[in-house]
Protein backbone atom coordinates (compact mmCIF):
# COMPACT_ATOMS: atom_id res chain seq x y z
CA UNK A 1 0.00 0.00 0.00
CA UNK A 2 1.45 3.36 -1.03
CA UNK A 3 1.96 6.13 1.55
CA UNK A 4 -0.79 8.69 1.95
CA UNK A 5 -2.21 11.34 4.27
CA UNK A 6 -5.58 12.99 4.86
CA UNK A 7 -5.77 16.36 6.57
CA UNK A 8 -8.33 19.03 7.40
CA UNK A 9 -7.39 22.52 8.52
CA UNK A 10 -9.25 24.12 11.44
CA UNK A 11 -12.75 25.33 10.49
CA UNK A 12 -12.37 24.10 6.88
CA UNK A 13 -15.32 22.49 5.09
CA UNK A 14 -13.18 20.12 3.04
CA UNK A 15 -10.26 17.77 3.54
CA UNK A 16 -7.25 17.00 1.38
CA UNK A 17 -5.76 13.64 0.37
CA UNK A 18 -2.06 13.47 -0.55
CA UNK A 19 -0.81 10.22 -2.08
CA UNK A 20 2.60 8.91 -3.00
CA UNK A 21 1.80 6.39 -5.72
CA UNK A 22 5.10 4.49 -5.84
CA UNK A 23 8.08 3.79 -3.63
CA UNK A 24 8.56 4.65 0.03
CA UNK A 25 8.50 8.13 1.61
CA UNK A 26 11.89 9.76 1.84
CA UNK A 27 13.51 9.17 5.23
CA UNK A 28 15.32 12.19 6.70
CA UNK A 29 17.57 12.29 9.75
CA UNK A 30 17.03 15.95 10.66
CA UNK A 31 14.46 18.69 10.20
CA UNK A 32 17.10 20.74 8.39
CA UNK A 33 16.85 18.29 5.48
CA UNK A 34 13.37 19.73 4.85
CA UNK A 35 14.95 22.91 3.45
CA UNK A 36 13.40 23.59 0.04
CA UNK A 37 11.25 20.43 0.12
CA UNK A 38 7.58 19.82 -0.67
CA UNK A 39 5.18 17.09 0.43
CA UNK A 40 3.53 15.82 3.61
CA UNK A 41 5.81 15.56 6.65
CA UNK A 42 5.51 13.03 9.48
CA UNK A 43 8.14 13.67 12.16
CA UNK A 44 8.71 11.78 15.44
CA UNK A 45 9.51 13.30 18.80
CA UNK A 46 12.93 11.63 18.80
CA UNK A 47 14.52 11.53 15.33
CA UNK A 48 16.78 8.46 14.99
CA UNK A 49 17.99 6.19 12.17
CA UNK A 50 15.23 3.70 13.04
CA UNK A 51 12.60 6.44 13.51
CA UNK A 52 13.06 9.10 10.86
CA UNK A 53 11.30 12.16 9.57
CA UNK A 54 9.23 10.92 6.61
CA UNK A 55 8.36 13.04 3.58
CA UNK A 56 5.43 11.74 1.52
CA UNK A 57 5.84 12.81 -2.10
CA UNK A 58 2.68 14.59 -3.39
CA UNK A 59 2.14 12.55 -6.56
CA UNK A 60 -1.63 13.08 -6.30
CA UNK A 61 -3.41 15.82 -4.34
CA UNK A 62 -7.22 15.83 -4.16
CA UNK A 63 -9.75 17.78 -2.10
CA UNK A 64 -13.12 16.45 -0.91
CA UNK A 65 -16.12 18.10 0.79
CA UNK A 66 -16.88 17.07 4.35
CA UNK A 67 -20.64 16.93 3.83
CA UNK A 68 -22.00 13.47 4.48
CA UNK A 69 -19.31 12.55 6.99
CA UNK A 70 -20.34 9.63 9.20
CA UNK A 71 -21.94 10.71 12.43
CA UNK A 72 -21.06 9.62 15.93
CA UNK A 73 -23.75 7.66 17.67
CA UNK A 74 -24.72 9.40 20.89
CA UNK A 75 -22.19 10.82 23.31
CA UNK A 76 -21.18 7.65 25.07
CA UNK A 77 -17.76 7.70 26.66
CA UNK A 78 -15.63 4.94 28.07
CA UNK A 79 -14.30 5.99 31.41
CA UNK A 80 -10.56 5.93 31.90
CA UNK A 81 -8.72 4.82 35.03
CA UNK A 82 -9.46 7.38 37.74
CA UNK A 83 -6.26 6.86 39.73
CA UNK A 84 -2.65 6.95 38.47
CA UNK A 85 -1.18 3.70 37.14
CA UNK A 86 1.93 2.38 38.92
CA UNK A 87 4.16 3.09 35.91
CA UNK A 88 2.89 6.68 35.65
CA UNK A 89 3.40 7.20 39.40
CA UNK A 90 7.01 5.98 39.10
CA UNK A 91 7.66 8.28 36.13
CA UNK A 92 6.05 11.23 37.91
CA UNK A 93 8.19 10.73 41.02
CA UNK A 94 11.33 10.49 38.88
CA UNK A 95 10.50 13.55 36.75
CA UNK A 96 9.25 15.63 39.68
CA UNK A 97 12.41 14.98 41.68
CA UNK A 98 14.41 16.64 38.88
CA UNK A 99 12.21 19.73 39.16
CA UNK A 100 12.58 19.91 42.94
CA UNK A 101 16.37 19.62 42.63
CA UNK A 102 16.44 22.48 40.10
CA UNK A 103 17.67 20.37 37.16
CA UNK A 104 14.70 21.50 35.05
CA UNK A 105 12.33 24.46 35.18
CA UNK A 106 9.70 22.43 33.33
CA UNK A 107 9.50 18.90 31.95
CA UNK A 108 6.73 17.10 30.07
CA UNK A 109 5.64 13.61 31.09
CA UNK A 110 3.70 11.55 28.52
CA UNK A 111 2.00 8.18 28.63
CA UNK A 112 0.18 5.72 26.38
CA UNK A 113 -3.18 4.03 27.01
CA UNK A 114 -4.46 1.08 24.97
CA UNK A 115 -8.09 0.71 23.93
CA UNK A 116 -9.82 -2.10 22.05
CA UNK A 117 -13.16 -2.33 20.26
CA UNK A 118 -15.25 -5.40 19.53
CA UNK A 119 -14.99 -4.67 15.81
CA UNK A 120 -12.34 -2.54 14.08
CA UNK A 121 -13.35 0.99 13.13
CA UNK A 122 -11.71 1.97 9.85
CA UNK A 123 -9.02 4.68 10.18
CA UNK A 124 -10.80 6.75 7.50
CA UNK A 125 -14.05 6.69 9.46
CA UNK A 126 -12.23 7.77 12.62
CA UNK A 127 -10.70 10.64 10.64
CA UNK A 128 -14.13 11.80 9.46
CA UNK A 129 -15.55 11.47 12.95
CA UNK A 130 -12.73 13.66 14.27
CA UNK A 131 -13.38 16.24 11.54
CA UNK A 132 -17.03 16.40 12.55
CA UNK A 133 -16.46 16.50 16.29
CA UNK A 134 -13.45 18.86 16.44
CA UNK A 135 -13.94 21.75 13.99
CA UNK A 136 -11.40 23.97 15.79
CA UNK A 137 -8.51 21.51 15.46
CA UNK A 138 -6.13 20.28 12.77
CA UNK A 139 -7.09 16.70 11.92
CA UNK A 140 -4.70 14.37 10.10
CA UNK A 141 -4.55 10.66 9.32
CA UNK A 142 -1.32 9.25 7.94
CA UNK A 143 -0.31 5.84 6.66
CA UNK A 144 3.18 4.65 5.76
CA UNK A 145 4.67 1.17 5.98
CA UNK A 146 7.19 2.51 8.51
CA UNK A 147 4.67 4.15 10.87
CA UNK A 148 1.38 2.35 10.31
CA UNK A 149 -1.75 4.46 10.85
CA UNK A 150 -1.57 7.61 12.99
CA UNK A 151 -4.51 9.90 13.69
CA UNK A 152 -4.15 13.28 15.40
CA UNK A 153 -6.55 16.04 16.42
CA UNK A 154 -4.30 18.88 17.55
CA UNK A 155 -4.68 22.56 18.40
CA UNK A 156 -0.97 23.42 18.29
CA UNK A 157 0.54 25.13 15.25
CA UNK A 158 4.26 24.56 14.80
CA UNK A 159 4.65 26.60 11.58
CA UNK A 160 1.97 27.90 9.24
CA UNK A 161 1.97 30.39 6.37
CA UNK A 162 -0.22 32.54 4.19
CA UNK A 163 2.06 33.83 1.43
CA UNK A 164 5.11 35.43 3.01
CA UNK A 165 3.40 35.88 6.39
CA UNK A 166 4.13 33.10 8.85
CA UNK A 167 2.79 32.09 12.22
CA UNK A 168 3.72 29.90 15.16
CA UNK A 169 2.18 29.71 18.61
CA UNK A 170 3.07 29.08 22.24
CA UNK A 171 0.42 26.73 23.59
CA UNK A 172 0.56 25.46 27.16
CA UNK A 173 -1.55 25.20 30.26
CA UNK A 174 -4.65 22.99 30.34
CA UNK A 175 -8.03 23.10 32.06
CA UNK A 176 -11.10 20.94 31.50
CA UNK A 177 -14.40 22.64 30.77
CA UNK A 178 -17.29 21.60 32.98
CA UNK A 179 -21.08 22.04 32.95
CA UNK A 180 -22.14 25.46 31.57
CA UNK A 181 -18.57 26.22 30.48
CA UNK A 182 -19.05 23.74 27.63
CA UNK A 183 -21.46 26.17 25.98
CA UNK A 184 -18.71 28.76 25.42
CA UNK A 185 -15.05 29.13 24.53
CA UNK A 186 -13.68 29.14 28.07
CA UNK A 187 -14.32 32.82 28.78
CA UNK A 188 -15.05 32.16 32.46
CA UNK A 189 -11.93 30.10 33.16
CA UNK A 190 -9.55 31.40 35.83
CA UNK A 191 -5.97 30.31 35.22
CA UNK A 192 -3.66 29.14 37.99
CA UNK A 193 -0.17 30.54 38.49
CA UNK A 194 1.24 27.15 37.45
CA UNK A 195 -0.52 27.24 34.07
CA UNK A 196 0.42 30.87 33.42
CA UNK A 197 4.06 30.18 34.26
CA UNK A 198 4.17 27.07 32.06
CA UNK A 199 2.81 28.99 29.07
CA UNK A 200 5.25 31.85 29.61
CA UNK A 201 8.19 29.45 29.52
CA UNK A 202 7.09 28.24 26.07
CA UNK A 203 6.49 31.78 24.75
CA UNK A 204 9.93 32.93 25.92
CA UNK A 205 11.60 30.00 24.19
CA UNK A 206 9.80 30.67 20.89
CA UNK A 207 10.83 34.33 21.12
CA UNK A 208 14.48 33.28 21.43
CA UNK A 209 14.16 30.91 18.44
CA UNK A 210 12.56 33.51 16.17
CA UNK A 211 15.21 36.11 17.03
CA UNK A 212 17.74 33.86 15.32
CA UNK A 213 15.86 33.77 12.01
CA UNK A 214 13.78 36.94 11.57
CA UNK A 215 14.38 40.63 12.14
CA UNK A 216 10.94 41.45 13.42
CA UNK A 217 7.91 39.57 14.74
CA UNK A 218 4.73 40.36 16.60
CA UNK A 219 3.50 38.51 19.71
CA UNK A 220 -0.16 38.63 20.69
CA UNK A 221 -1.62 37.02 23.79
CA UNK A 222 -1.82 34.95 25.83
CA UNK A 223 -5.52 34.21 25.43
CA UNK A 224 -7.77 31.29 26.25
CA UNK A 225 -8.54 28.92 23.36
CA UNK A 226 -10.75 25.86 23.31
CA UNK A 227 -9.73 22.42 21.97
CA UNK A 228 -12.46 19.77 22.32
CA UNK A 229 -13.53 19.90 26.01
CA UNK A 230 -10.27 21.48 27.12
CA UNK A 231 -8.90 25.01 27.08
CA UNK A 232 -5.30 26.18 26.80
CA UNK A 233 -3.35 29.42 27.00
CA UNK A 234 -2.08 30.55 23.60
CA UNK A 235 0.19 33.32 22.32
CA UNK A 236 0.45 33.94 18.56
CA UNK A 237 3.68 34.97 16.86
CA UNK A 238 3.48 36.41 13.33
CA UNK A 239 6.41 37.34 11.12
CA UNK A 240 7.52 37.78 7.51
CA UNK A 241 9.75 35.13 5.95
CA UNK A 242 10.58 36.17 2.36
CA UNK A 243 13.24 33.45 2.03
CA UNK A 244 11.88 29.98 2.77
CA UNK A 245 14.99 28.10 1.59
CA UNK A 246 15.97 27.57 5.24
CA UNK A 247 12.56 26.59 6.59
CA UNK A 248 13.96 23.25 7.73
CA UNK A 249 16.60 25.04 9.82
CA UNK A 250 13.86 26.98 11.61
CA UNK A 251 11.99 23.72 12.24
CA UNK A 252 15.19 22.16 13.56
CA UNK A 253 15.39 24.98 16.12
CA UNK A 254 11.72 24.91 17.11
CA UNK A 255 11.21 21.14 17.39
CA UNK A 256 10.54 19.86 19.95
CA UNK A 257 9.14 22.94 21.66
CA UNK A 258 9.13 23.19 25.47
CA UNK A 259 5.36 22.60 25.24
CA UNK A 260 6.12 18.90 24.61
CA UNK A 261 9.64 18.69 26.06
CA UNK A 262 10.84 21.01 28.83
CA UNK A 263 13.50 23.53 29.82
CA UNK A 264 16.45 23.53 29.43
CA UNK A 265 15.28 21.84 26.24
CA UNK A 266 18.18 19.57 25.30
CA UNK A 267 18.68 18.30 28.85
CA UNK A 268 14.94 17.69 29.24
CA UNK A 269 14.82 15.92 25.87
CA UNK A 270 17.61 13.53 26.86
CA UNK A 271 15.97 12.82 30.21
CA UNK A 272 12.60 12.09 28.59
CA UNK A 273 13.99 9.71 25.98
CA UNK A 274 15.89 7.77 28.62
CA UNK A 275 13.27 7.68 31.38
CA UNK A 276 9.67 7.63 30.10
CA UNK A 277 8.12 4.17 30.39
CA UNK A 278 6.60 4.22 26.89
CA UNK A 279 8.51 5.56 23.86
CA UNK A 280 6.57 8.43 22.28
CA UNK A 281 7.26 7.40 18.68
CA UNK A 282 5.37 9.90 16.49
CA UNK A 283 3.40 11.43 19.37
CA UNK A 284 4.61 14.99 20.10
CA UNK A 285 6.43 15.11 16.79
CA UNK A 286 4.76 17.09 14.03
CA UNK A 287 2.96 16.55 10.74
CA UNK A 288 1.35 18.40 7.87
CA UNK A 289 1.99 19.69 4.35
CA UNK A 290 5.16 21.63 3.59
CA UNK A 291 5.88 23.70 0.48
CA UNK A 292 4.28 26.85 -0.97
CA UNK A 293 1.39 26.22 1.45
CA UNK A 294 2.81 25.01 4.78
CA UNK A 295 0.61 23.87 7.67
CA UNK A 296 2.68 22.00 10.24
CA UNK A 297 1.12 21.06 13.58
CA UNK A 298 2.51 19.40 16.69
CA UNK A 299 1.14 15.84 16.86
CA UNK A 300 -0.89 15.99 20.06
CA UNK A 301 -4.02 13.98 21.01
CA UNK A 302 -2.77 11.05 18.90
CA UNK A 303 -3.65 7.46 18.34
CA UNK A 304 -1.74 4.73 16.56
CA UNK A 305 -4.26 2.33 14.99
CA UNK A 306 -3.65 -1.43 14.73
CA UNK A 307 -6.87 -3.14 13.64
CA UNK A 308 -9.23 -3.08 16.63
CA UNK A 309 -6.43 -1.98 19.00
CA UNK A 310 -5.70 1.69 19.50
CA UNK A 311 -2.67 3.18 21.25
CA UNK A 312 -3.65 6.61 22.65
CA UNK A 313 -1.03 9.16 23.70
CA UNK A 314 -1.17 12.22 25.92
CA UNK A 315 1.13 14.23 28.16
CA UNK A 316 1.34 17.21 30.44
CA UNK A 317 3.86 19.80 31.59
CA UNK A 318 5.24 19.39 35.10
CA UNK A 319 6.52 22.20 37.31
CA UNK A 320 7.76 22.17 40.91
CA UNK A 321 4.25 22.53 42.33
CA UNK A 322 2.70 19.80 40.16
CA UNK A 323 0.61 17.15 41.96
CA UNK A 324 0.49 13.53 40.79
CA UNK A 325 -3.28 13.07 40.85
CA UNK A 326 -3.95 16.37 39.07
CA UNK A 327 -1.46 15.61 36.32
CA UNK A 328 -2.95 12.15 35.81
CA UNK A 329 -6.43 13.62 35.45
CA UNK A 330 -5.11 16.12 32.90
CA UNK A 331 -3.77 13.28 30.75
CA UNK A 332 -7.09 11.43 31.12
CA UNK A 333 -8.93 14.52 29.85
CA UNK A 334 -6.56 14.75 26.88
CA UNK A 335 -6.89 11.03 26.08
CA UNK A 336 -10.66 11.48 25.89
CA UNK A 337 -10.25 13.49 22.66
CA UNK A 338 -9.27 10.29 20.83
CA UNK A 339 -11.01 7.78 23.12
CA UNK A 340 -14.46 9.28 22.52
CA UNK A 341 -14.15 8.63 18.77
CA UNK A 342 -14.12 4.87 19.34
CA UNK A 343 -17.41 4.34 21.16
Amino acid sequence: MAAWALYRLPHADRYVRIRQTSGEPEALLSCSQLNGREGFVVAPFDIRPDQTVLLIRPDAVEAYPLSGSPGISGKSEKSGISSPSPSYAVDFANFHAQLLSGTFRKIVLARCADETTAEPVSPEELFLRACQRYPRMFIALVYTSQTGYWLTATPEILLDNEGQQWRTIALAGTMKLEADQLQGEGETVTWSTKNIQEQRYVATYITECLERFVCDFHEEGPRTVRAANLVHLRSDFTFMLPDTDHLGDLLQTLHPTPAVCGLPKQDAFRFITHNEHTPRRYYSGFMGPIGPSTHLYVSLRCMNIEGSRYHLYAGGGLLKDSILEQEWLETEAKLETMRSLLY
